[in-house]
């Protein structure tokens, strides 16, 4: 019975630490508007509030906020269950993907915001 719940233990143990993160200063850095991010390094959080306007190919939009446009690639699994145009105002949660030639946002997560 003792080995049983030292098991329980160890797996408990274990599986929090599977699931902890770095979340110190670095962490928290991320850029919330299209110019910014155009700006930003790659592999940086992007929290992006404003419009989808366009469809430029499969999965690569045109998202506008107040800033300006940056190009976002959106797999179709992301795209929340309502449709989205031009006047739905959205929440883009991802991270920049710079290219040789290109920057665009790799979005993680679509929210419709009221």
């Amino acid at each position: 019975m003792k080995s049983i719940k030292t098991l329980a233990g160890i797996l408990a143990l274990a599986s929090g630490m599977a699931m902890a993160a770095y979340v110190g200063p670095d962490h928290a850095a991320k850029v919330t508007t299209a110019a910014d991010a155009a700006k930003a390094a790659d592999d940086t959080l992007v929290v992006l509030e404003g419009n989808i306007v366009r469809k430029l190919d499969k999965d690569h939009y045109e998202f506008r906020d107040a800033s300006g446009t940056i190009k976002v690639e959106i797999d179709h699994d992301k795209w929340p269950a309502q449709d989205v145009d031009a006047k739905t105002r959205v929440r883009l949660t991802g991270e920049v993907d710079k290219g040789l030639i290109n920057t665009d946002v790799d979005v993680k997560q679509v929210e419709i915001l009221p």
